[in-house]
């Protein structure tokens, strides 16, 4: 017999939905297998929202709810849940990277974790205090194999111009970071651009924010706070920050103008001289 995982429907809104899918559909005598049929969905995938690993696309919900003729129930459920927090073991930032087919960044103060470099990061991490900190440095660089898979993610990273001139670690450290950030710029799945200073007052101002895309659930957005993480399916909350998103995209340089940026700051102020096989910088 198939191990059947056991659900917490007081753990959040979202297992308190998944709780009532499994058992509408327990009541309806469907395996996950069968209902898959019905609602064009893999078994697999059902299984995960039951027990609150994905979240649906609010198109899945009508025809849940059809299918297990709960009236209206279920629609009326996943309109309170997924206007709540994800579940705190959800907004782990290395899940939502693993499983996105899009990820869109703005960073405020400093380089995104999958485009740092080890140096950069053990600059980085050793702030935050870390017990091991070589094992937070190799979990964070771990991370960035995500983007040498057969099929990366699409990684689209607007920086502030601030996080170029933050010097992290030391001008050596700081040019190394720069350069990475080049080279990164020449992957396929890579945009970089930079938001300059005289973009002045801007969509940002409120702080670094992640949107992740997924081919089978919901849009996830994600920020952290001071001491903890925020994340939401909410389609109005997401909807919101892809909005002022695109206004950041609108209002930074284009890819080529951020490379020759980039270039620059690592020639002028960490004094390194970019390769010259990039090109002419302006």
């Amino acid at each position: 017999m198939a191990h059947v995982k056991c659900l917490d429907p007081g753990a959040s809104p979202l297992h308190f939905f998944g709780s009532e899918l499994r058992r509408l559909r327990e009541r309806a005598g469907l395996t996950l297998e069968q209902l898959g049929k019905i609602v064009y969905l893999t078994g697999s995938m059902i299984g995960q929202i039951e027990t609150a690993a994905k979240t649906p696309k609010d198109e899945h919900i009508p025809r849940f709810d059809t299918a297990l003729g709960a009236d209206g129930a279920l629609v009326r459920l996943w309109e309170m849940a997924k206007r709540q927090r994800l579940p705190s073991w959800y907004q782990r930032i290395a899940h939502l990277e693993a499983t996105a087919s899009e990820i869109r960044v703005f960073q405020a103060q400093l380089v995104h974790g999958l485009l740092q470099t080890p140096d950069y990061a053990r600059a980085v991490l050793r702030v935050s205090s870390h017990d091991d900190l070589d094992a937070a440095v190799e979990a964070r660089m771990d991370r960035q194999r995500i983007l040498r898979r057969n099929e990366p993610p699409l990684l689209w990273v607007v920086l502030d111009e601030a996080a170029l001139y933050r010097e992290v670690g030391g001008p050596q450290v700081m040019a190394g970071q720069l350069a990475h950030l080049l080279d990164a710029q020449d992957a396929r799945n890579v945009d970089i651009q930079v938001l300059p200073f005289k973009a002045g007052a801007h969509a940002g101002v409120l702080g670094s924010f992640n949107i992740y895309s997924f081919d089978d659930q919901s849009d996830v957005a994600y920020m952290e706070g001071y001491e903890e993480a925020w994340a939401t399916a909410n389609v109005k909350d997401v909807r919101e920050r892809s909005r002022r998103y695109d206004r950041l995209r609108a209002s930074a340089l284009s890819t080529t103008d951020s490379a020759e940026l980039i270039a620059r700051v690592m020639e002028e102020r960490y004094e390194h001289v970019p390769d010259p096989r990039r090109g002419p910088v302006a």
